[in-house]
């Protein structure tokens, strides 16, 4: 027979007092969610999931099976933890803001999982509630809410990629359930000011409001996170993942820190098991990695550099904006689209062409790479450009 061990998980059933139950659907408040095999019991001899106790058609972890030993493969016969509180602690104690703990954390398929949670639980669709953007901004945010079927308000950015804070409390109305703040932003790589962000907390407009803090670069950003609101505002959450800087993209991992009772309800909402033991394998032993982390961040302060001064010198690019991010986003005379195109199937340098978003007219959207990359880049570009202006 087989023990599986794993960090101590439970369930807690918290009464519906917090901010979320106010704002919260009432049919999301009503239900009762999936309760999993391993939110019983999660260690002995395991019989009550129907798995598979002779593991995966994979010849050595099947070895290892055999001989009893299994420290050296993820156990994959047995369902995860539905909760993964060792790599919410992990991350918690990597993150270092005091007062969070993992009640405070979800875990879930990148950011995007959360995103669309957070509008299934607080926004009644078909237009009962609406969702506030700040357009230029992430995508997703637009499509989650189609899908959902709920109207969205946009509260445009400046020309200098600001927010507009009065602007955004004018238009918070009481049916207002979530205003989505993305910092630094995507593809303006600016970070918001944390006093901007504050300010729209604090305003009495903001109390039936949801305040969404989408953090994806943000540990490219020298103006650091908002995580400290979320203890003082119970309305206030951020999203973090591990796409961007750890440089996990392809494991699918995110975070979403918030109130106990907002994290609560995305528990109570999300698939049993939404997160796979491979994700979360990785992701611990990248957070046993940060020195790494640190120094392949600083090399890319260094490329964005080099790059954003070799497009500053180029006669035909008119604009860089500074960014806070591991992307730059500059501006061209003429031909961007052309460029992007020309540059993506002839000389297989794929970029992102965003000239249809506001406020980015002729604008390119480029991710930093290694210096080879980078270089490979701006050759493409400058060679492009002549061919293509010439026409």
């Amino acid at each position: 027979f087989f023990f599986f061990t794993t960090a101590a998980t439970t369930t807690t059933t918290m009464s519906n007092t917090g901010g979320a139950s106010r704002l919260a659907r009432a049919n999301i408040l009503e239900l009762h969610p999936y309760r999993c095999a391993r939110d019983d019991y999660s260690e002995g001899i395991l019989l009550d999931a129907n798995e598979n106790a002779y593991g995966p058609p994979i010849k050595n972890q099947q070895q290892q099976q055999q001989n009893g030993n299994h420290n050296d493969d993820i156990v994959l016969e047995r369902y995860p933890d539905p909760y993964q509180v060792p790599l919410k602690q992990k991350f918690a104690s990597y993150r270092n803001v005091d007062g969070i703990t993992d009640q405070h954390m979800f875990v879930g398929v990148g950011s995007d999982e959360a995103i669309d949670l957070l509008m299934r639980i607080f926004c009644k669709p078909g237009g009962e509630n609406q969702i506030i953007t700040t357009p230029p901004t992430y995508g997703m945010y637009k499509v989650c809410a189609k899908v959902n079927d709920i109207p969205i308000i946009s509260v445009p950015l400046t020309p200098s990629f600001d927010v507009e804070v009065g602007k955004i409390l004018d238009a918070m109305t009481p049916t207002v359930r979530l205003l989505f703040l993305c910092s630094p932003g995507n593809p303006t790589a600016k970070a918001l000011p944390l006093s901007d962000i504050e300010a729209i907390v604090q305003s009495p407009k903001s109390r039936d409001c949801i305040v969404v803090v989408d953090e994806a670069y943000v540990d490219y950003s020298k103006h650091g996170t908002a995580l400290s609101l979320i203890l003082k505002y119970p309305n206030v959450v951020v999203l973090q993942t591990l796409s961007k800087a750890f440089g996990l993209a392809a494991i699918r991992c995110g975070f979403c820190f918030g109130s106990p009772d907002v994290i609560q309800l995305l528990n109570n909402v999300k698939a049993p098991y939404n997160l796979n033991a491979l994700t979360s394998e990785m992701a611990i032993k990248a957070l046993d990695h940060v020195d790494t982390l640190k120094e392949t961040i600083q090399q890319t302060f260094e490329e964005r550099d080099k790059v954003a001064q070799a497009l500053t010198e180029l006669d035909f690019v008119t604009k860089v904006f500074p960014s806070d991010a591991n992307f730059l986003l500059f501006q061209m005379k003429s031909h961007a689209l052309e460029s992007y195109k020309h540059m993506a199937d002839n000389f297989a340098v794929i970029s992102r062409y965003r000239g249809s978003e506001l406020h980015c007219s002729e604008c390119i959207r480029v991710t930093v790479g290694t210096p080879e990359e980078n270089e490979a880049f701006l050759k493409a570009l400058k060679e492009t450009y002549a061919i293509v202006s010439a026409k």
